[in-house]
């Protein structure tokens, strides 16, 4: 069961005179956060808020009345049962470079210090916004209402044009930690113990250019509905909430802006992209995900309104009326329709729905199109059916509920590709550190407009835009220590089958160590000679990783290595004696006068092909036994092999 929030936002005057009552409640729910049932004696309240006030207080003192308030943007939490007149339970800070004298982070450093850090990060004082106050109640915490509304004010920054956000933050409670999951960095020499806080400070730094570290995703739900929702209104007040969150707006005073309600869980609106939507490539990284808009919902209607209204849509793309015809050709293949009974089956399909409204919308933001769809049983239906046959129906339902893990997009992306065009999953996690080069075109499905994007970003787009519906995760940092766990059990569920291309000796074996303890089968194309490699873990969860050709070879003892070393390894994973004679001519020369290993897109789609019906078969529990199998095109495609012979006659 859901548990809204509502959230309120303004943005207070300048003049302190002027100071909204919201200003006065957000402050007594600070003092009493801060207060921590007495750990910070210097917040103890004179208004009788809490078991710390002094019994000669006056109803209306405020501990924690800062000068950073006015001029600042302030955004509450309340909950959703309670109504707009609800006490806050949540609350954060956002300074802009209008007020950064009055700066927390430049009180705490001194002027000099704090000039002299902007200066070391290269940073203006014109482009850095400040990020302060940050308190959430108990009993809201468990809740994750901080996530949100740390979130919302990193967006609401990044919205604002900050080139960098900078700020104070605790360490005791580990909320350092916590502001590092959004991509905060500990400015060094700076941590130093404050006696009203009772324990280390410590300034934290954050640049927008790089995203929100693992949050960046949330963080771009929020810089989409700050900007719809209080930048489009033009005044210092306004809404920020969710689609699916609220039919319809409420005023909430003065000085309280209007609110939605949004769920405790998180945004309805899934890594929905912010609405700066024109730029691609390089300086739009993180928009991987498409937005679904359902416009039968109200919600969502009006979402769509106001991003058609942006601009920023390019080209709409509404062949509903086509999809629909073939939903019921499909559905009745015998069935001989003429346009009047054609006509009939549509109408009978809407159901009374305007063919507008019928299916969802999908979102592309990093190409600006805008794109019909049918509901997604129905596309799914359609998408498949010349599937059938050698894939029939109940085989794709189990099929699309598995998740496929696929590590080094590069051959990978051809595999990821695959399967996804196949329907051979539902779910993705795609890994990849590394961003496209003018070098990869040579092979990786991918245009000129996509240099310096991760090609994880860059398959997850590909993927969407064969279905839009589809499960996808990416790990951007490739697969590491700290990410390893998160990507076969973390995220949206564990992996079923695991797809393995990646060139990094340690990745190779601590992916397979994972997947042996977890009894996750592997799949991975060598590139060469189509060797197809397959591991079934899943049945045999003690087969020694690479069938046994690294001996006892751990992880570890991979670290470190020489180029020379690298190749080495890599060549006795593959069996060097088995390798091409032209993979095998190139290898001396590759760091003298061959940048790296030689690959060619045909071999890297014939691998996407090979991994493909591997999974296909592995997941369906069709035949498909551990070992190396070659399906060598320079053999197959030679002399004495062609099975259509025909003697030409002599010329005359």
């Amino acid at each position: 069961m859901d548990s809204p929030w509502i959230f309120t936002a303004f943005r207070a005057p300048a003049d302190p005179d002027a100071a909204p009552e919201a200003l006065q409640e957000i402050r007594r729910l600070r003092a009493r956060v801060l207060f921590d049932q007495g750990r910070r004696p210097a917040f103890a309240s004179r208004g009788g808020d809490h078991p710390g006030a002094r019994p000669d207080a006056q109803p209306d003192s405020q501990p924690d009345a800062q000068p950073q308030d006015h001029g600042a943007w302030h955004f509450a939490a309340r909950r959703g049962r309670d109504g707009l007149h609800g006490p806050p339970l949540g609350y954060v800070r956002l300074l802009t470079p209008a007020t950064a004298s009055l700066y927390q982070s430049r009180e705490f450093l001194g002027a000099t210090r704090y000039d002299e850090v902007l200066h070391t990060e290269g940073l203006t004082p014109g482009s850095v916004f400040e990020h302060s106050r940050l308190v959430v109640e108990h009993r809201a915490r468990k809740l994750g209402l901080g996530l949100h509304l740390n979130a919302l004010a990193v967006a609401a920054a990044h919205e604002l044009g900050a080139a960098a956000m900078i700020g104070t933050s605790g360490t005791a409670d580990g909320q350092d930690r916590f502001h590092g999951r959004f991509g905060f960095h500990p400015v060094a020499g700076t941590r130093r113990y404050v006696e009203k806080y009772t324990e280390d400070v410590v300034i934290l730094l954050h640049r927008c250019a790089e995203g929100a570290g693992e949050h960046t995703a949330l963080v771009d739900d929020y810089r989409l509905l700050f900007r719809y929702d209080l930048m489009e209104q033009g005044c210092p007040a306004g809404a920020v909430g969710t689609a699916g969150a609220a039919a319809a707006v409420e005023a909430a005073g003065p000085g309280r802006g209007r609110s939605f309600t949004v769920p405790h869980r998180g945004p309805v609106w899934r890594d929905a992209p912010p609405r700066r939507l024109t730029a691609i490539g390089p300086a739009d990284p993180h928009r991987w995900k498409p937005v679904l808009f359902e416009p039968a919902r109200h919600d969502d209607r009006v979402a769509m309104g106001s991003l058609l209204d942006t601009g920023a849509v390019r080209e709409v793309a509404d062949t509903i009326e086509a999809q629909l015809e073939e939903l019921i050709r499909a559905r009745d293949p015998g069935r001989v329709l003429d346009a009047d009974e054609l006509d009939a089956a549509r109408r009978d399909q809407l159901d009374g729905a305007r063919p507008w409204d019928y299916g969802a919308w999908a979102w592309y933001p990093w190409s600006g199109r805008l794109v019909h769809v049918l509901p997604r049983e129905e596309f799914r239906l359609v998408r498949t059916d010349r599937n059938r046959g050698k894939i029939d129906r109940p085989e794709q339902r189990r099929l699309l509920d598995k998740r496929i893990g696929v590590i080094g997009l590069s051959v990978g992306n051809s595999a990821a590709l695959t399967l996804a065009q196949e329907g051979v999953a539902g779910a993705f996690k795609l890994a990849d550190f590394d961003t496209l080069s003018v070098s990869n075109l040579n092979r990786l499905r991918a245009g000129l407009h996509q240099i310096g994007v991760n090609k994880a970003v860059i398959a997850a787009r590909q993927m969407f835009e064969i279905d839009p519906y589809l499960d996808i995760e990416i790990f951007p940092a490739g697969l590491t220590e700290d990410t390893v766990k998160e990507f076969f059990l973390g995220g949206h569920g564990p992996i079923d089958l695991l797809v393995e291309e990646c060139d990094t000796p340690w990745v190779k074996l601590a992916a397979r160590e994972a997947a042996r303890d977890l009894g996750v089968p592997v799949v991975m194309d060598a590139n060469d000679r189509g060797l197809l490699d397959i591991e079934r873990f899943d049945r045999e969860p003690h087969r020694p990783l690479l069938h046994g050709l690294l001996g006892t070879l751990t992880p570890d003892d991979c670290l470190d290595l020489t180029f020379d070393q690298r190749v080495d390894l890599i060549l006795a994973m593959v069996d060097a004696d088995r390798i091409s004679p032209a993979l095998a001519a190139s290898i001396p020369k590759i760091g003298r006068t061959l940048s790296s290993w030689p690959q060619l897109a045909s071999g890297v789609a014939l691998g996407g092909a090979l991994v493909t019906e591997a999974a296909r078969r592995i997941l369906l529990g069709g035949p498909c036994a551990s070992g190396r199998f070659y399906v060598d095109l320079e053999e197959l495609i030679a002399d004495g092999r062609n099975q259509a012979a025909v003697s030409l006659p002599s010329a005359p």
